[in-house]
């Protein structure tokens, strides 16, 4: 395989990158910045932003795959630019991909795509896309996935979309150390019972997810114009995985509550004030996050299994011990 991953430097576009690599597979990657350490391991770096489509054709020269990973993230900024990296920036990567007689496009989705506010326990693919969305991240990555996936064979590319949920391990560069700065400003709180049970996935079950997929991207696969949840198949309470980081860096654990109403209440406010000011930094509460925080989020991981061998490799307890045992978690627990 020769392939291309889009945002390869990031938090899983790297463990993609290494994991073709350790696989023997050739690697390009593209990307806004440098990352030197990935040009150590032999990946060819490409410059420039998915946005602009003459670089992305001309990064994807000579590849036969495609890992679209680059995204804005986020809940809080302008629609616009949401639109224009994660729609018009996957157009553009499928455009490559049929200028450059690439077959398989892997795309990097999100389960808020089909989020609605309520629980989503065992839920399976068919779970419809909501009519509203209360964040732009998942209104436009909903309106990409849905794009890659109509777009199927219908110029030579096969297409699938992965569903990650709440991505983490050594390396992470957001949400664990989001975690740790709000426990250290105390400003973590239970939303909800404490009982709203999630399933994250470690970020090497994620990467192995998308190689697997990717391998199965051939006429007749069933793989080819589906999404597929991915997580660790492991569900557990929301604050005890939080609190395992929260403990583990030497904080009190995160014990008060706060009623789901009352935070979306918070979070409808805090989004006024912040529209009304045009303040930038992102909110410390909204009404996604306040929904996505006081809910459960499991899935029905059996398509993935059957469709393309998916198994988590990495449990929860495995994946704390390595985090814990790295020297990304040592020098995180005195930056934080």
């Amino acid at each position: 395989m020769r392939a291309l991953v889009t945002g390869g430097g990031g938090f899983l576009g790297s463990s993609i990158v290494r994991m073709l690599l350790q696989d023997g597979h050739q690697v390009r990657v593209l990307a806004r910045s440098q990352y030197p350490e990935l040009k150590d391991l032999g990946v060819e770096m490409v410059r420039g932003d998915i946005t602009d489509l003459e670089s992305v054709i001309s990064a994807a020269k000579d590849c036969d795959s495609v890992f679209h990973v680059a995204a804005k993230a986020g809940i809080w900024g302008a629609f616009s630019e949401y639109y224009r990296i994660n729609v018009e920036g996957t157009k553009n990567v499928y455009m490559a991909c049929v200028a450059n007689g690439i077959s398989r496009l892997v795309y990097t989705s999100s389960p808020s795509v089909v989020f609605d506010g309520r629980d989503m326990e065992g839920v399976n693919e068919s779970v419809p896309y909501p009519k509203h969305y209360e964040a732009h991240y998942p209104y436009t990555k909903a309106i990409a996935e849905q794009f890659i996936l109509q777009k199927n064979a219908t110029e030579g590319v096969f297409t699938c979309a992965l569903r990650p949920h709440l991505i983490w391990g050594e390396g992470d560069n957001h949400l664990i150390p989001r975690i740790l700065k709000r426990a250290r400003n105390k400003q973590l709180r239970i939303v909800g019972n404490g009982k709203n049970l999630v399933d994250c996935v470690f970020v090497d079950n994620a990467a192995r997810a998308h190689i697997l997929a990717c391998e199965k991207l051939v006429l007749g696969s069933p793989v080819c114009g589906r999404a597929y949840f991915i997580a660790n198949d492991e569900p557990m309470p929301l604050f005890d995985w939080m609190n395992e980081f929260v403990v583990a860096a030497g904080l009190p654990r995160v014990k008060k509550k706060v009623p789901v109403a009352l935070a979306w209440t918070a979070g409808s406010i805090i989004e006024s004030i912040y529209k009304s000011f045009g303040i930038q930094s992102e909110p410390r509460m909204t009404r996604f996050l306040a929904a996505e925080l006081g809910t459960a989020h499991w899935f029905d991981l059996s398509a993935a299994k059957r469709d393309f061998g998916y198994c988590p490799e990495v449990s929860n307890q495995k994946g704390f011990q390595r985090v814990f045992a790295s020297e990304w978690w040592r020098a995180l627990r005195t930056e934080v």
